[in-house]
């Protein structure tokens, strides 16, 4: 027989984790001394200790552990938990691996440049959004094309909404898309975050659409959308230094937008997908 000390030294655990393991029904003392309440283990019991732990070490909890021991688990059920198991390393592996990824570009950009860069870059989920929107077309999708068109889209846009009854839930909105025509041309959407029903907003031009959720990489711009162009470059190498691709155009999202431009505050929102 072996004390509790001894036991759990011969078995690697603790005291302490034998004595929880009591309490829950997983691995009973062979005895305890009515006087004294020390426990006491016989050799044998090596080895459902040493099952106990090669289980946890899969990653199992207690509660499925014992069901295991116990033979309430059949062996198809077993093969289940198992791959099921696989499945979930499968995915922590890769998240840690897309984590090893940034952590190496973020070295490298130090590195490079002497200094913690000063835009940050997030992955970041997207809900769907609901938004007001008027468009138009741009030649393509150059500051200077973008400017006089969108400009003059978010001038209308919101004194007809008034017109009709309808107030901002949420930030203005941009995205962009290529026109149909091709040609380098741009479908310019200037939108506002409302809870206004989907469809048109009676005769005034504009048209409520929902925008689907999607995976984005995100950085803030601070100043006039007409110098985004560095920050959108900025993201652009972000995104293939850290293993993602781009899949679109990035949204705009107007965080604060004072009458001086210089001061304007916007998230870009690119869609990215793991390369």
């Amino acid at each position: 027989m072996f004390t509790i000390g001894d036991f759990a030294r011969y078995g690697r655990v603790s005291a302490r984790m034998l004595r929880h393991y009591d309490a829950i029904g997983l691995l009973h003392p062979d005895r305890t001394d009515p006087a004294t309440g020390y426990r006491y283990y016989g050799a044998a019991q090596l080895s459902r200790l040493n099952r106990i732990i090669a289980l946890k070490d899969l990653g199992f909890t207690l509660q499925q552990v014992q069901a295991v021991l116990d033979e309430q688990v059949g062996a198809e059920e077993l093969r289940g938990m198992l791959r099921l198991r696989r499945a979930e390393l499968e995915e922590a592996m890769a998240a840690a691996a897309a984590r090893l990824t940034r952590v190496e570009a973020r070295l490298r950009s130090i590195e490079s440049e002497g200094r913690m860069p000063a835009d940050e870059v997030a992955v970041k989920s997207i809900a769907a959004v609901r938004v007001a929107e008027l468009t138009g077309t741009a030649a393509g999708f150059e500051p200077e094309h973008i400017t006089p068109v969108i400009g003059p889209l978010y001038d209308r846009l919101f004194p007809l909404l008034g017109t009709v009854g309808v107030g901002p839930s949420g930030p203005g909105i941009a995205y962009y898309e290529n026109a149909p025509e091709g040609g380098g041309a741009i479908v310019v959407h200037a939108g506002v975050t409302v809870s206004a029903p989907v469809g048109p907003l009676g005769d005034t031009g504009i048209t409520v659409v929902e925008l689907p959720p999607f995976e984005a990489a995100s950085i803030v711009h601070r100043g006039s959308m007409d110098g985004v162009l560095p920050t959108a470059q900025t993201l652009a190498r972000w995104i293939d230094a850290n293993g993602y691709r781009s899949t679109g155009y990035a949204r705009e999202i107007s965080l604060e937008c004072p009458d001086d431009r210089d001061k304007w505050v916007t998230e870009l929102q690119e869609p990215v997908t793991r390369a």
